[in-house]
């Protein structure tokens, strides 16, 4: 028998499901597991009744995909957004599979959402969402089943919603549910910086294999929100210039460099958490698309899925990229990149530090103990950096690209717990 490989309209999903496929048919995966692993385990959809503050009812819809569970219990962020659906979330529980895999760290795949516009809804309407939505889902959610975690316009006010909700309807605290909490709420110091330090330890990481001098690398990040101003903070703590910055309101260049300390204060104290009225000593206002343009050592898309892609690859003029995002480089983006030379540090290495820190929280959880942030972020930066390396390595021993290495690894320690476990259920 021949795998039939599945395809999707949606980008994301068709995006991972071609990575998979490639890197599986390479290693010489059984078709067994390839049609398992191909597949999520389990898919929910559900509808979210809420009364806004006019009066009015509207209907939201729901989503949580667990896409494979052989090495531990699922993990993957919530995120609300108007584009969110089921093929989303199971393209994106997919990637956090092979992501919390190549971490090394006891989970499988996961991922949910709310398919809505929260900058429309006001802080009572999204708790009413979130609790909602935390009921609905109270069946498939559990520390030893699946654990949530903050994604694209959720942090710590809706974990604690969403945990308050689960607690009180099992009649028992149940902080490792979900991580991503505020600290004096089973929160972990660090967690908020985590996936942002974790996408800079990457890019200096790269940078020092490649023996670029930090100090002269400029650096573009397309996305402003927790990743991208973290990543930002600590590229130029290392001493690089982070040229270009952008948000929805546009892209904010300064060639020799933004006050990135400025920028986060201004964010920070937006009443939006925006952008919008920046300024800072050379800084001009680009239109949104020329953040991916900027001529600079290392792009950081740190926003949404498919904005390199095969349409406006070949106008990057970046040397390197690194994958803060989901999925953010197409496949036909990907190869147009690699024909001008240019590497790409794929999102579940890059991005891994939120996961990875949010283990930490789920342990520290479970265990009723908690770690100083100096232990948490010399723990955090010893793994990415372990990772960044195992994969380069790999890559250049095999000479393929790091995507590729990344997914052969990461697949490989799914596919041999798999194997292990058996068919059952």
């Amino acid at each position: 028998m021949s795998v039939v490989k599945r395809t999707s309209s949606n980008v994301l999903l068709d995006t991972a499901l071609k990575n998979f496929y490639a890197a599986a048919e390479e290693m010489g995966l059984e078709e067994g597991l390839i049609e398992i692993l191909s597949r999520s385990e389990r898919k929910t959809a559900v509808s979210i009744p809420v009364e806004m503050d006019d009066g009015t009812v509207k209907v939201f819809d729901g989503y949580r995909v667990q896409h494979n569970t052989s090495i531990g219990p699922s993990k993957g962020g919530v995120r609300f957004h108007p584009e969110v659906c089921l093929e989303e979330c199971e393209a994106l529980a997919m990637m956090m599979t092979w992501k919390c895999s190549l971490s090394g760290i006891p989970y499988g795949g996961g991922k949910g959402g709310v398919c809505c516009e929260p900058l429309e809804l006001s802080r009572k309407e999204k708790e009413r969402i979130c609790r909602t939505w935390a009921a609905r889902m109270e069946p498939v959610v559990g520390a030893m089943t699946d654990v949530p975690a903050p994604d694209v316009n959720t942090g710590g006010p809706e974990m604690v919603w969403f945990m308050d909700t689960i607690s009180k309807m099992r009649n028992r605290l149940e902080p490792a549910i979900f991580t991503g909490k505020p600290i004096p709420l089973w929160g972990s110091k660090g967690r908020t910086a985590a996936t942002g330090y974790g996408v800079a330890t990457c890019a200096i990481e790269l940078l020092k294999n490649v023996g670029f001098d930090l100090k002269k690398a400029t650096v573009a990040i397309q996305g402003f929100g927790n990743v991208g101003t973290y990543a930002a903070l600590n590229m130029i703590e290392a001493g690089s210039k982070v040229v270009a910055i952008s948000d929805i309101t546009g892209t904010y260049y300064a060639k020799d460099g933004l006050d990135i300390k400025k920028a986060f204060d201004h964010v920070t104290n937006h009443p939006k958490h925006l952008l919008e009225g920046f300024t800072c000593p050379g800084c001009q206002k680009l239109d949104l698309p020329e953040v991916l343009y900027v001529d600079c050592t290392v792009l950081i898309p740190a926003a949404l899925e498919g904005v390199i892609n095969g349409k406006n690859a070949d106008k990057v003029k970046a040397k390197y990229i690194v994958e803060a995002a989901n999925g953010p480089v197409t496949p036909e983006g990907d190869a147009i990149l690699d024909a001008k030379g240019i590497l790409v540090v794929p999102d579940f290495l890059a991005n891994s530090g939120g996961v990875i820190g949010s283990y930490f929280e789920w342990c520290q959880d479970l265990g009723g103990f908690f770690w100083t942030e100096e232990e948490y972020n010399e723990r955090l930066v010893r793994i990415m950096r372990d990772n960044f390396q195992r994969v380069w390595a790999y890559s250049k021993d095999k000479n393929i690209k790091m995507r590729r290495a990344a997914f052969m690894a990461a697949i490989q320690r799914v596919a041999d717990a798999a194997r292990m476990r058996g068919i059952f259920l």
